[in-house]
């Protein structure tokens, strides 16, 4: 090409050239600002903006109104993308004719995906935050300029919606601020840079507002407390030998709760002179028993425990009859656990055989089995492994009736009267064939 036909060329489609070149520039621009500025982390945000960082409150100011800013970089680029085809289409057609279409389509196809979409995006993606405070001031001046256009937009959108009865409210969030948390963490999780053991104990903190204060209470049938009326020396034998600092008195019927003796005030009472266990009256020393409704959830309790600076209260139902226990101790194992290595089982009624199944008492709660073994059994309608084995057999199990559900396997050991007290637990595609129960029939 001599330089008088490049001269030419220039003059007649220099401008048009330079026209896609800036639009396609544009369009990787909008596309690179929309994924930074959706995938900022707010938290990071709202820390530089505290520390003083104005471009960081200008991020998180756009990200407040999400639809207004996603809208309008939408209409940019899709804006610049039209007009870069537009002018493609109309200098191929001048130079191949008819067929120039077809080349134009395939051409900006190419341009578009790759400089316009992906390597912005794939750009933006790798550093969101730096990305989203180098544009954070063209996006505003921008988003000023074309806010009302895309306010106008997301209004007509909204009343399309509305139409098919889907109501869409820019206010209401997609996701909750504990389920935005809950799935970072798990994302974190599998991505290897959380452990398991923290991941449950950050799960454990957002739990506490989904969880009653029945289900982790030490039932009434496990209760162990003290007769006001047996002998002092049996009521001061019974405290030593327990493994429990606090324990509930009751007097006529475990159902009668008259106070929570601690074992610091026991030993206190017999420091004093004249005082042996004969003659100790274990009703005076003890503290006026705190009852706490069940449906109680478990933060209001914590807050409550830590507002009365009280570690120890009795569970009652709608109609004030004993339910059980619970403990400060008791909140705080659902925070922490009481696992000490994510591959070693140690917590109580769990028992890994040789074969790999797992034999469990019945009364284990079922978030203490699924934190222990990485589980993901259902926790909502029942408590404890024997409850949640009865709620989906709709029966109470016979011994040695085998029940198939969630993936696993689970086979009766042991019954007492009408409580289930040993479980196998095994994989359901490893689970051998159960010999034939002694009543009834188990549910497949």
């Amino acid at each position: 090409m001599t330089n008088e036909t490049f001269a030419v060329f220039l003059t007649d489609y220099g401008p048009g050239i330079l026209i896609i070149l800036v639009m396609v520039l544009l369009s990787g621009f909008f596309s690179g600002a929309e994924t930074a500025l959706t995938a900022a982390s707010r938290a990071r945000m709202h820390t530089l903006e505290a520390n003083g960082d104005n471009r960081a409150g200008l991020v998180n100011r756009l990200i407040e109104r999400r639809d207004r800013l996603v809208g309008a970089l939408l209409i940019g680029n899709n804006l610049a993308n039209i007009l870069s085809s537009s002018v493609a289409t109309s200098l191929f057609l001048h130079v191949y004719g008819a067929s120039g279409v077809a080349y134009a389509t395939l051409a900006m196809t190419v341009i578009l995906v790759i400089f316009a979409e992906v390597l912005p995006k794939s750009w933006a993606i790798s550093a969101p935050d730096r990305f989203a405070l180098g544009v954070s001031h063209t996006v505003n001046l921008f988003v000023l300029v074309v806010g009302p256009l895309s306010s106008l937009v997301n209004w007509i959108v909204r009343r399309i919606l509305a139409l098919f009865g889907i109501n869409l409210s820019s206010e209401m969030p997609m996701l909750s601020a504990h389920e935005e948390l809950r799935s970072a963490v798990d994302l974190l999780h599998r991505e290897g840079s959380v452990i398991k053991a923290d991941r449950d104990r950050l799960g454990g903190v957002l739990d506490l507002g989904e969880l009653e204060v029945s289900d982790i209470m030490i039932h009434r049938t496990s209760m162990r407390g003290i007769n006001a009326d047996d002998a002092p020396e049996a009521a001061v034998r019974a405290v030593l030998e327990s493994p429990y600092t606090r324990m509930p008195v009751w007097r006529g019927s475990t159902d009668n709760i008259i106070g929570v003796v601690h074992a610091k005030d026991l030993l206190r009472a017999l420091a004093e002179p004249d005082v042996e266990p004969e003659n100790l009256d274990i009703v005076r020393i003890a503290q006026k028993p705190w009852f706490v409704p069940e449906t109680t959830n478990l933060k209001e309790q914590l807050n409550a425990f830590l507002r009365r600076k009280m570690h120890f209260a009795i569970v009652v139902d709608e109609y004030g009859e004993v339910q059980g226990l619970v403990t400060l101790e008791d909140i705080l194992e659902e925070i922490v656990g009481d696992i000490s290595d994510e591959h070693d089982l140690e917590i109580q009624g769990v028992r890994q055989e040789a074969d790999g199944s797992i034999v469990v008492d019945g009364s284990v709660p079922i978030r203490d089995l699924n934190r222990a073994l990485d589980w993901t059994l259902p926790d909502e309608e029942a408590t404890t492994v024997a409850g949640l084995v009865i709620h989906e057999s709709k029966s109470i199990p016979e011994e040695r009736q085998a029940f198939t559900f969630y993936g696993k396997r689970f086979i009766v050991m042991k019954r007492v009267k009408n409580r289930i007290t040993r479980l196998r637990i095994r994989p359901a595609e490893d689970a051998p064939m159960p010999p034939p129960p002694v009543k009834g029939e188990g549910r497949e």
